[in-house]
């Protein structure tokens, strides 16, 4: 024992050394000293060796001019060598992706012209402070579901389940962060018809048809918080902040909230002409926002800027804001209120700790709230102390994005992280050459 530990090279020593100076500082960093029980054995991988991690490696062949391996078997050295590799970074990239950093792709236009359909994102987990795992026995990289070659099962073990935690990060989600967080009504999902969410079908459709149509519809599952979609939005409400909507427009607490410079709304415009398809391209309106509903009358969501420059078109008559009294659909809490997208509110977003009076004008709205996500019972009359921060997400691209005035609240156990920069961006309609990659938004800022 004491000749093993004594034939030690030193510098085993220092990368011992190291390496437990570096697991120690993620435990105080973690909080849970359980772990500390893993210690003696990251010694060992690099000193007495103890535990022969390597076995596999006897079974190496031996090169040129060395002496003969009676045990080489090139056929299981070769077998083991992978999966020793492939073992090493499925648990370097669950680490890395659980604790610092994810790769997120922008899949839908909400947060456009800001965050366009084809970036991908860098998105820091550490900046909010990661989460530590409700479902820790989940596959790497897959979200909730394996892909339908890989059988399409859920990708995690339910149980066992751990209780909301949070690391400590720098910063908190601010107003105008763009910010990544896990779906709030995506607790409840069906299967073949996931957009809308459940709740939106069951308003729309009645609960007992969804749970019965299971060929419209499928099965009904339910997801833990870490399981479900990833979405990303705009924060325009802190928690404390009451908000408000009128024609469009945001106030925070009584106060205008300024438009970023990529927000942009549905409009209806009325041309004397054709807008050739050249011009379009020229405005920045994608192929999939060009919608032509007869002649003459189009229909396109513009930003600002897009919208002064369509006005000095010759050929353009009139343009007209889309109403969303009558085609933005209800709100949240659904069935419970007169509110509209584009007039909104006024809205309380609940702070930790603050205490509030449940009365029939407003428990429709945290009802949810109390029940879905602080696993609570409250009733009209009853002051209740709220134990999350909230927030208030919505897209940028106003009158097409599924945000927090279709579901409501989005609890901090639900946030995931914040996009530091796009890292790749790909425009689906131009060909390779021509382009198909957007060189211009690489490595630019997210959060614009």
């Amino acid at each position: 024992m004491k000749s093993r530990i004594k034939n030690i090279p030193k510098k085993q020593w220092i990368k011992a050394s190291i390496w437990s100076i570096l697991y120690l500082l993620f435990l105080l960093w973690h909080g849970n000293w359980w772990w500390v029980l893993l210690l003696p054995f990251i010694i060992d991988a690099f000193t007495t060796k103890f535990i022969p991690y390597t076995w596999w490696k006897r079974y190496k062949p031996a090169a040129e001019g060395e002496p003969a391996n009676p045990k080489a078997n090139k056929t299981l050295y070769t077998i083991f060598s992978w999966i020793d590799a492939i073992v090493f970074a499925l648990v370097a990239v669950y680490f890395i992706n659980l604790y610092l950093f994810q790769n997120y792709q922008i899949p839908s236009s909400s947060l456009e012209k800001s965050l366009r359909v084809g970036d991908f994102l860098f998105v820091s987990k550490a900046s909010y402070g990661p989460r530590v795992p409700n479902t820790p026995l989940s596959f790497p990289l897959v979200q909730h579901t394996f892909p339908n070659w890989l059988g399409g099962t859920k990708s995690f073990i339910e149980h066992p389940q751990w209780k909301y935690r949070r690391l400590k990060g720098w910063d908190h989600p601010k107003k105008n962060d763009i910010v990544v967080f896990n779906f709030p009504a995506g607790d409840t999902v069906c299967t073949l018809k996931q957009n809308p969410d459940y709740y939106t079908l069951c308003y729309h459709f009645g609960k007992d048809r969804v749970w019965a149509d299971k060929h419209t519809f499928g099965q009904i599952v339910t997801r833990p918080v870490d399981r479900r979609e990833n979405y990303v939005k705009r924060c325009v409400g802190e928690p404390g902040d009451s908000l408000q909507i009128i024609d469009n427009q945001i106030y925070i607490n009584g106060s205008m909230l300024p438009d970023k410079e990529g927000v942009q709304y549905n409009y209806f415009v009325y041309t004397s002409a054709p807008l050739s398809a050249s011009y379009l391209d020229k405005l920045g309106i994608s192929n999939d926002d060009r919608m032509l509903l007869q002649q003459g009358v189009y229909h396109f969501p513009l930003t600002k800027q897009m919208l002064a420059k369509l006005q000095k078109n010759p050929s353009v008559i009139q343009i007209q804001i889309e109403d969303g009294a009558v085609y933005g659909g209800p709100v949240y809490p659904l069935g419970e209120t007169q509110w509209n997208r584009d007039n909104y509110g006024p809205i309380y977003i609940p702070k930790k700790g603050d205490k509030i009076l449940l009365t029939e004008d407003n428990f429709h709205i945290y009802k949810r709230v109390i029940e879905t996500y602080e696993h609570s019972s409250a009733h009209i009359g009853d002051y209740y102390q709220f134990q999350m921060d909230y927030y208030w997400m919505m897209g940028d691209n106003r009158h097409n994005s599924a945000d927090s005035r279709y579901w409501g609240f989005v609890p901090e156990d639900h946030i995931v992280g914040r996009p530091v920069f796009i890292w790749l961006s790909i425009e689906k309609d131009r060909p390779w050459g021509k382009g198909h990659i957007r060189w211009k938004r690489l490595f630019r800022k997210a959060e614009q």
